[in-house]
């Protein structure tokens, strides 16, 4: 059902599903999408008895819409994330994410890995990985250039021209009903607006990619083999930076919006990982902020037919 959580001084439009005593799992959407890219993973997840909760998040709910670039630096979107929880009366969560929403994911699992019991990213690559790829895979900076692109005032506007042509150009292999409801979210200048934010407050934010540590808790990340923004260099790299078990599943001839795009494929993989090192912690006997207890942990990758 969708709900408003007052979080961090904002009201955030959130998707909630599943039982108030389930372990919670809160799902981050990228850009330019919202809450709707995890329709599949809400239904499966409450069904198998955890409490999802899919925000639209800073920028994204009209109600959670700050006008300051500075206040879309990425340590307010981590807050974010910890304030939601808090909300939700949750000590400790899974954390799901996609594109910057996988960023703020793996951010948020590495800086606060006390509080999260499990890692899911689609697309996008740890934060070191993704900056090893810029200098390493000629490609990268081709792919990683809407980056630069974003920063620029008149992005809004031109996104939005006839009818919305050059965002619906931005999700490939989408259903043409599903680019309307995310539209129905980001359609407005306001809300296209301070999306875009995201791209321009990276400069300002005090977290800094190029600092992030290791994650320590089980890490899942799926790659779709075509996808156009993230190489192989970079998704492949990953595996370096997670000190914890760890799967790579890589998706052939998918691109970008895996749960766009194959509706359903990423979501056993969640219920899977979720399911297999849920209580990782408590099994493990150490603390979850202690990365070198995880040293040479298994890591795990297979190709999907």
């Amino acid at each position: 059902m969708t709900v408003e959580i007052e979080a961090n001084g904002y009201a955030f439009t959130a998707e909630l599903t599943g039982p108030s005593d389930g372990e919670l799992v809160i799902l981050l959407h990228g850009f330019p999408q919202s809450s709707h890219a995890w329709r599949a993973e809400l239904k499966a997840l409450a069904k198998a008895g955890y409490r999802a909760c899919a925000p639209n998040q800073r920028g994204y709910s009209a109600g959670a819409r700050p006008a300051a670039i500075d206040s879309y630096r990425v340590e307010n979107l981590v807050s974010d994330v910890l304030a939601i929880a808090d909300a939700l009366g949750a000590d400790d969560f899974h954390i799901v994410g996609h594109d910057w929403g996988g960023q703020i994911a793996w951010v948020t699992a590495a800086l606060h890995s006390d509080r999260v019991r499990t890692l899911s990213v689609i697309s996008r690559p740890h934060p070191r990985a993704f900056i090893k790829a810029m200098t390493e895979d000629s490609g990268q900076a081709s792919r990683s250039r809407h980056h630069k692109s974003h920063l620029r005032p008149e992005m809004t506007e031109e996104m939005l021209a006839d009818n919305a042509a050059l965002y619906r150009r931005g999700l490939p292999a989408v259903d043409p009903r599903d680019i309307e409801i995310y539209l129905e979210t980001v359609g407005s200048f306001d809300a296209l607006d301070a999306a875009l934010n995201w791209y321009r407050a990276v400069g300002k934010s005090k977290i800094r990619a190029a600092d992030m540590p290791a994650v320590v808790i089980p890490t899942l990340y799926v790659w779709g083999n075509i996808d156009g923004t993230v190489g192989r260099t970079a998704a492949e790299g990953t595996a370096d930076w997670v000190k914890a078990p760890y799967k790579f599943v890589e998706i052939p001839n998918v691109g970008h919006f895996v749960t766009d795009q194959v509706p359903g494929r990423f979501t056993p993989l969640l219920l899977e990982h979720l399911e297999t090192y849920s209580n990782y912690a408590a099994e493990a006997g150490t603390s979850l902020s202690s990365a070198n207890s995880h040293d040479g942990a298994a890591a795990s990758s297979s190709r999907e037919k």
